[in-house]
């Protein structure tokens, strides 16, 4: 018979070191973080975010207008762009956990940040039109690699400032991400007003200088802060822990776990396990499998020393067991993204044929709108945040009101909502124009307002307010502490996935209905039709939302000291 026993575990107290000594004053920085720094990170933020959609969000205008794309193509290349822009985070996210730590990684991602953009500058510029396609994509993949190391790094680096062990700084992190957003869409909605005016009226060198001066400001503005700053130290790669706990597991496949989940061991030696940051996770049920990697057999016990890919400790299997958990949710939200892809690429284009004239001389920029949903989420963050969730706290007893499941679900739900406006709204737009004689003159403004797209936008922006806030604190507060700059990466992943995801979509869409012989997205949006592409993706994404509803049903939230983190 084999001795198979569980790994005991030390409960080392929060504010002791490995040996159990008191970590010193100096070690725990109580006199940096909080509010005091996180305002500077959040102002770092807003300017980089007036950068980026000052830079992205008018592009498709650029491409189809001066580079001489059709919709489709620019459509697809706006989203390859996008979705590696968001993809590209993984990597950033890897370096700073694993070697660079977040301070470092964003100080030189930013700097990446803005010689991009002062080459997108250059390129409009100065470089001649036959020879500007090269470097003018070229520059905007280097600022997507800036974006790679800065995006995931600056959210992560501003919930470090606030302590978990501290219940003041526990409630106010979980208003820190809907303040974040609060600040990022004010940048955003600033970004779009401002630049999209100067590109479409005073100029593109003009148009893309602007976001380089913002996005030194934000370099500078957060350099400024530093010695305010609370900076946790990289612990090394976390790929390596993950692999151990599967490889241990494999190993010992053959290994059995009674129904209890106990071996030759006493309860209360595995009753807990301790994170890297002093704090304890309780052992759960789900993936028992995985636990097989915590159970020494007769060959590790003759071994002289430990063999970390053959046992590894509860708190391992636990982080891991976190990681797994997390893959149906970010699966579940792709068709999110993909939905959300459309305000920047076929929304815009959308405007652009409809009446856009406020009085004799100005016309509203087709993308200006894309400030809607910024501007929404300015006014509702407020509301939600001081009205919504205390009056809700007292019904759940749950701190930030609702789950964080409870909010994305929400507004995935509220997603479905707005594709089915932008659906109806294009039918009516696609009307008017055969009503007045112009289905075969797409150069000519049918006689709609830009206003009726309006609705679209308010409710996506209403959508966001849930669903992304949600997934920020989701891949924040579920992911193990020493990789939570990966856990921002990954749920900007999402997103970088769905980009991609809707680039293929097109493709489909192109194929399938040009064989068909109505191809819905040709350059004369007129004769296409927009609206049963809209339709098409309010129908996955309806989908994708019942598949959500399922995953959420099995997911456990991470339990700390005896309560389920579920705020």
């Amino acid at each position: 018979m084999q001795n198979n026993i569980r790994v005991p575990l030390l409960n080392i107290p929060h504010g002791h070191d490995e040996f159990g000594h008191m970590e010193t004053p100096m070690e725990k920085q109580v006199t940096k973080g909080g509010w005091k720094s996180s305002i500077y990170i959040i102002g770092v933020e807003v300017s980089e975010r007036f950068a980026y959609y000052g830079t992205s969000g008018n592009l498709i205008t650029y491409l189809t207008n001066v580079l001489g794309e059709s919709t489709a193509t620019a459509a697809k290349n706006v989203n390859i762009w996008s979705g590696v822009a968001s993809l590209l985070p993984l990597l950033g996210a890897f370096m700073a956990d694993s070697y660079l730590g977040r301070f470092n990684t964003i100080l030189i991602s930013s700097i990446i940040y803005i010689v991009g953009l002062v080459m997108l500058t250059i390129s409009v510029s100065v470089v001649p039109l036959e020879y500007q396609h090269v470097l003018f994509f070229l520059s905007l993949y280097l600022v997507a690699i800036g974006e790679g190391g800065h995006k995931p790094c600056v959210l992560t680096f501003g919930a470090d400032q606030f302590d978990e062990d501290n219940p003041e700084d526990q409630k106010a992190k979980s208003s820190f991400f809907n303040w974040w957003y609060f600040g990022i869409s004010g940048g955003a909605a600033a970004g779009m007003l401002i630049v999209f005016y100067v590109q479409d009226y005073v100029g593109w060198a003009v148009g893309f200088g602007i976001p380089s001066l913002a996005m030194a400001f934000a370099f500078v503005l957060f350099f400024i802060g530093s010695r305010s700053y609370r900076q946790l130290l990289p612990k090394g790669s976390p790929v390596v822990g993950v692999v151990q706990v599967f490889v241990a597991a494999y190993r010992k496949r053959h290994l059995s776990i009674s129904e209890d989940g106990n071996e030759i061991c006493n309860q209360d030696t595995r009753e807990v396990s301790t994170t890297s940051e002093g704090r304890a996770l309780s052992h759960t049920d789900q993936f028992r499998c995985l636990d097989k990697a915590t159970i020494i057999d007769e060959i590790d016990i003759l071994n002289n020393t430990r063999n970390e890919r053959r046992i590894c400790s509860t708190t391992q299997v636990e982080e891991v067991k976190l990681l797994v958990r997390l893959i149906p949710i970010w699966f579940s939200s792709l068709m999110y993204a993909v939905t959300l892809a459309q305000g920047g690429t076929f929304f815009t284009k959308q405007g652009s044929t409809m009446q856009r004239r406020i009085g004799q001389e100005f016309h509203i920029p087709p993308a200006s709108l894309l400030v809607t949903p910024g501007l929404v989420i300015m006014f509702t963050i407020p509301f939600y945040d001081r009205v919504f969730v205390p009056t809700v706290r007292r019904w759940t007893g749950i701190r930030s009101g609702i789950t964080m499941l409870q909010r994305i679900g929400i507004g995935m739900f509220i997603s479905i909502i707005y594709m089915v406006i932008a659906a109806v709204t294009e039918a009516k737009r696609v009307k008017i124009a055969a009503e007045h004689g112009l289905l075969d003159l797409p150069k000519v403004t049918v006689p709609m307002s830009i206003w009726w797209l309006l609705p679209q936008y308010i409710v996506q922006g209403i959508s966001d307010v849930f669903l992304i806030v949600g997934l920020q604190e989701l891949f924040y507060d579920q992911m193990p502490e020493a990789i939570r700059s990966i856990g921002s990466a990954v749920y900007l992943s999402v997103f970088g996935v769905g980009n991609l995801m809707s680039s293929v979509v097109i493709s489909l869409v192109q194929v399938v209905s040009s064989r068909c012989g109505d191809e819905w997205l040709g350059n004369n949006l007129n004769r296409a039709h927009l609206d049963y592409y809209y339709w098409l993706l309010a129908g996955l994404d309806t989908l994708w939302f019942c598949l959500f509803l399922v995953v959420s049903q099995y997911f456990v939230y991470k339990k700390v000291n005896g309560a389920h983190l579920a705020t």
